[in-house]
């Protein structure tokens, strides 16, 4: 997880810079906002296949998307303006929702798009278990990624997404850690500890590989740990949550108490304790493999607090920057 944020941390810097809506007519133009929900019945189960139309005086013709396998959708790149949305389902009563006010830049999410069986109508419903519901917006998860690159498999855009049972907390570990893109910036923090002189290995090819050798171990031992084995321990949840929504001050200070507060496996937030613990042990299974001269108590602190603030700076990327940059699409079977 450390080289995944030092990738973000440098792509943030181009991500702010660069006039993005010049490159891509598909990044969303500043100021556009976002609508999106899920469908659902009255018991909550929720409902694909739905057609969701989006009417309102600024789009002129009425944008249609449909529902996919979670139920989920979205509607990205709208103005400012007052809108209204129908759902319609087979077997279900239409569903209109009251008018919805969009300000610029505004994530807005629906909550209560809930569709009643039609009248005189019987049906049996046969819905997918928790598991494979969460199996299918981990699929999601993993195709995100920064400029279609850099993984961003840890933030969940879903406004409702399924517990992660142990075997996908460590599946998500792996499939991170192993990725092309995660082992080349390994290569890449390696080079920049190396024109650094840090740690304090020889310089030369071999020292290149000693802190190559370092790092991947650093950031291997860091996501095992604190994204995997203590949340599967402690029964919380690895990821970070997109809010999306409300003032810049709120989400600001949901983005940098992340590394302190996360929810756990019961939907509700504790002291991210895994987080924490995962970046200690790390640091501390440095003294395994580090020089003697970058041992210590001390350094086991000093990395611990860096990787703190690296998190917390990542978390700000991820509320305000990274969403505007990272391509989320659709499972399809």
């Amino acid at each position: 997880m450390r080289t995944q944020r030092i990738w973000l941390l440098i792509l943030a810097a181009v991500a702010i810079a660069a006039p993005l809506a010049a490159q891509d007519t598909n990044t969303p133009k500043p100021g556009t906002g976002h609508i999106t929900g899920t469908v659902t019945d009255v018991n909550g189960d929720t409902l694909s296949g739905a057609t969701v139309i989006l009417e309102g005086p600024v789009l002129g013709d009425p944008r249609t998307v449909v529902s996919d396998d979670n139920g989920f959708f979205e509607f990205k790149q709208l103005d400012s303006g007052t809108y209204r949305i129908t759902i319609t389902a087979q077997e279900f009563a239409d569903w209109t929702s009251p008018d919805l006010v969009l300000n610029p830049g505004q994530y807005l999410i629906l909550t209560d798009s809930k569709l009643h069986i039609a009248e005189v109508t019987t049906t049996v419903s046969v819905v997918d278990s928790p598991e494979q519901v969460a199996i299918e917006q981990l699929k999601i998860e993993e195709t995100q990624r920064v400029f279609g690159i850099i993984p961003n498999f840890y933030v969940v855009y879903d406004p409702a997404p399924a517990r992660l049972t142990t075997k996908l907390k460590f599946h998500l570990a792996l499939r991170t850690s192993t990725d092309v893109v995660t082992v080349l910036g390994v290569g890449v923090l390696a080079g920049i500890n190396q024109a650094g002189d840090v740690p304090d290995y020889v310089q030369g090819a071999r020292g290149y590989f000693e802190r190559y050798g370092a790092a991947a171990a650093d950031g291997f031992s860091d996501i095992m740990i604190g994204g995997a084995m203590l949340p599967s321990l402690l029964r919380q949840d690895p990821r970070y949550y997109y809010q999306g929504t409300g003032t810049n001050k709120s989400r600001a200070f949901h983005a940098l108490s992340s590394p302190f507060v996360c929810r756990g496996d019961n939907g509700r937030l504790q002291p991210n304790y895994s987080s924490i613990g995962g970046d200690l042990s790390s640091s501390a299974l440095s003294n395994l493999y580090y020089p003697a001269a970058n041992r210590g108590t001390r350094l086991v602190f000093q990395n611990f607090f860096l990787s703190t603030g690296e998190r917390m700076l990542s978390g700000l990327l991820r509320e305000f920057v990274l969403n505007r940059v990272t391509p989320k699409q659709k499972v399809t079977n």
